[in-house]
Formats: C-alpha cells, structure tokens, sequence
C-alpha cells in the first residue's frame, strides 16, 4: 500500500516522519518504532532556571530566584530619628452604668434569637442586681513598610532593555507610592536597570517543546484497530487508513507544542522584581476582670475609646490609673519597636485605649437567682446558663 508521511512542524527535529515507521506488508501489522521516551523527556530542558541566567547585579548579589531571599533590612535614616512625644492628656477613665432598662431589652433580644428559649425568664424574671465592671483593652498598631526582591522573568515581546547602561538603584531606593497609614498595600514592580533578555531555559531557546502524549512523534497507536492497520480479519482499518497510527490530537501532528514559559518567543526578559508591603502589625492588650464573662467574647465587640494617640513612634501610655494597662503598653511598645525596625520600616504607630462596658446582672425566676452579662456597646448577652430552653426535634 502507499506510504504517506506524517507531516510535522517545519524546520524541526520532532514531529517530522518517524524513520523508525514503515508500511505494512500484506497481511502483516503496520509496524513502528517510537522515539525512546526517556530521550523526549531529557529534551523537555530544566524546570527552574540555571543560575548563569542571571547577571550580577550591583546592590543584589544575593537575591535569588523564586524568592528566598528575604527581608531587606532597611539602612540608616540620614537624618536623626524624631522621638517619640508624651501623647495627649487623657480624659476621665469613668463610664456610666446602663439602665435595667437597657439590661432587660438586651436580654429579651437575646432570648428571641434562640429558637429553644423561652421568654418566661425575659417576661416573668426579677432583676435583684446590677454590678458594673470597667474592662480595658489596649491597642497598638505599628504600620511598617518591607521591601523583598527576587529574580523574574517573563516572555519577550519587545521590553526595554536596560541592564548595564547604568547601577540600578538600591531596593530602599526606588520611589513608590506609599497608601494611607494603616491601610495594608502591596506592589510589585521592575528594578530599573535589571532587565536583560536571554535564551529561554525550558525549551532551550526553541519556542517549541515535544508533546508529552506522543512522546515527540507527532502520531500515536491507532486506538481503533490497536497499532495492527486492520480489523476483522483482512479489513483495512478506516479510522488510520491501515497505516496502523493516527496523528496526535494533543499537538495536531506537529508533534511540539508551543513553550508555555516564553509562549513561543524563544527569548526571556530577565528581571530583578521587587516586592514592597505595607503591613499593619497589631496586639492587643484586654485585662483580666472578675465579673466571669470570658475575654474571647470581648473581642467580638467596641467599647468607648478614652484615648488615641498616633505619631511616628509612640510613647508609652502614661498616668493611666490602672497600672495594668501601662505595663502593657510600655511591653508591646518596646516589643514593636525592637522587632519590626529589623527588617522593615516604621512608618507609623497608633495607640488606643477602649473602656469596654461590663455589667453583671443577677435576677430571680421560679424563687432561684440567674445571671447573665451584657456588655459592649452594642449591649451583647451572654447567658450560658438559660434557666428555660426545651429541646428541639428536626423532623
């Protein structure tokens, strides 16, 4: 029978008619010889690039590929370090008592958004007692800046290329545009004077990689008649036309299929990258009080802010009457301070303190006394011990 070539892509060694192919004699099984799998794969090139792609660069000898070069510390200031300032006078610390009437409206909120409580104990419930607890909770926010860098690269289409006309700047040296204070950014960007174009590593500067299905020969065994050419005894196979193999639908025949990493541009524009964050690193500090509410459930509300100081560097709170809170704060003043000036940029520090509202209240149902708290300003119940609940049945 006549023999025709699979055809692959031009000017290329794979996809091209597989010598090792050849027409089946009468009666006999088309035969073929495939391309060893092992040499298609060694051809498949390096997954991550060697380090010769990379020029040494003035200021980033020691940024690496893919990252992993961590944090760079920020240099000196040039000019003195403004410090820090005694914050504003603070207010009164006092806070007034809610009403019974707030406590009971509170309470009754709560019960009608639990499908298994009764509001008898709202309705019918005496309330004996009400204890105020003042709970603080102080805050501090330090708003740093850090910058990273790292080795990228992307296809070439025509970039400028800079590289070598003159030093790159430093990373701490690049201008960028800082977002407001607190508000937690990243941008990603090119050192200038970093980029260079070079050979792509994956496909060795091809454009093109050998299609993994067929191993590089731009046809595989026909799934019809099972590689033989024939079906049913003498029948020759339609769906190959007895050649015994059909062209690779993965790669249309060509047997190559364009490199994904410089989508079939052969060259790669080589780049230092430089990642900069602005983070707002925040502790809280609540302190402990005796009413028995648990302090989990304070971080789920605001309280009355008695104080808000933000500068450049804070200075500890001072003059506080609970001394509690001024251990806190000069801690974690110390602790920010010392911990983030290593590998990032202080840009701002914010202090606050909250007076968040605690109230205890005791009443009495069916002659046995009951408790329950509300607190926060938005008046949150927690009754752990509902004297009414029935149990529910999901028919």
């Amino acid at each position: 029978m006549e023999y025709q070539p699979v055809l692959g892509h031009q000017n290329r060694n794979y996809g091209m008619a597989n010598p090792g192919y050849a027409p089946a004699a009468q009666g006999a099984p088309a035969m073929f010889a495939p391309p060893a799998a092992a040499a298609a794969v060694d051809f498949l090139g390096p997954s991550a690039p060697p380090p010769s792609m990379f020029d040494s660069m003035p200021g980033y000898e020691g940024t690496l590929a893919g990252g992993g070069g961590g944090f760079l510390p920020p240099p000196m200031p040039a000019s003195p370090v403004p410090q820090p300032q005694p914050g504003p006078a603070q207010p009164q610390w006092n806070i007034p008592s809610i009403t019974e009437e707030t406590a009971r409206d509170a309470f009754a909120l709560y019960a009608s958004s639990k499908c298994c409580y009764s509001a008898a104990p709202v309705k019918d419930g005496v309330i004996t007692s009400m204890d105020a607890f003042n709970t603080y909770r102080y805050r501090l926010e330090t708003f740093t800046e850090s910058r990273s860098t790292e080795w990228s690269h992307e296809p070439y289409h025509g970039q400028p290329v800079d590289a070598f006309s003159q030093p790159p700047p430093g990373p701490w040296d690049v201008p960028v545009k800082v977002p407001s204070f607190f508000v937690e950014d990243e941008q990603v960007m090119k050192v200038p004077y970093t980029s260079s174009t070079k050979a792509c590593h994956v496909c060795v500067g091809m454009g093109r990689k050998p299609c993994k299905d067929c191993a590089g020969a731009g046809n595989k065994v026909c799934w019809v008649c099972n590689g033989s050419g024939y079906r049913h005894g003498e029948d020759r196979c339609h769906h190959c036309s007895g050649r015994g193999r059909e062209n690779c639908s993965h790669c249309q025949g060509q047997g190559s299929m364009q490199c994904p990493t410089c989508h079939g541009k052969q060259q790669l524009l080589v780049y230092i990258s430089l990642t900069v964050k602005w983070t707002n690193n925040s502790d809280n500090y609540v302190v402990e009080q005796s009413s028995g509410l648990q302090l989990d459930n304070l971080s789920k509300v605001s309280g009355k802010e008695l104080f808000r100081d933000s500068q450049y560097l804070v200075y500890p709170v001072i003059g506080f009457p609970d001394p509690v809170v001024v251990n806190a704060a000069e801690r974690l003043v110390s602790e920010h301070q010392g911990k983030y000036s290593r590998t990032s940029r202080i840009l701002q520090q914010r202090q606050t303190i909250e007076l968040i509202p605690v109230t205890k209240v005791t009443y009495s149902w069916k002659g046995k006394s009951h408790i329950y708290f509300v607190y926060g300003n938005e008046f949150k119940v927690n009754a752990d011990n509902y004297p009414a609940t029935c149990c529910c049945t999901v028919m």
